[in-house]
Order: structure tokens, then sequence, then C-alpha cells
């Protein structure tokens, strides 16, 4: 399941389903629940955003590991 949930196409998914779902709940939500959604799919968003900004790092540096 780890690798499923790191691969990068599940990881772009998460991202940017997440962001717009956070983006468009306060709008279809009234209240609290909307802002409460809002807000965790944000922390969700963000935490998929992170993981590829993390794996495109680590990609770069395998790749001059190999020359030297």
């Amino acid at each position: 399941m780890k690798a499923l949930l790191s691969s990068k196409p599940v990881l772009w998914f998460l991202f940017l389903f997440n962001l717009v779902v956070a983006v468009a709940a306060p709008f279809v939500v009234d209240g609290s629940q909307g802002v409460m959604t809002a807000v965790g799919m944000g922390v969700v968003s963000l935490g998929a955003g992170l993981s590829l900004l993390k794996g495109r790092g680590q990609g770069q540096g395998q790749g001059q590991g190999q020359r030297a």
C-alpha cells in the first residue's frame, strides 16, 4: 500500500483533487463544516505536494550518485 501511495500519479491526483475540493468546499457547504472540510482537504493536499517536492529532490540526487 505504501508503494501505491508514494507513486507519482497517485500523489498528483491527491494533490490536485484535494486542492480543488479545499477551494470549493466553503462555497458548497455552509458554515463551519465547509471551513473544516476545506482545512482538512488543504492539509492532505499540502502533504501530497510536499511529497512530490521531496521525491523530486531525491530523484536528482540519485542520478548524480551514479555518475561518481
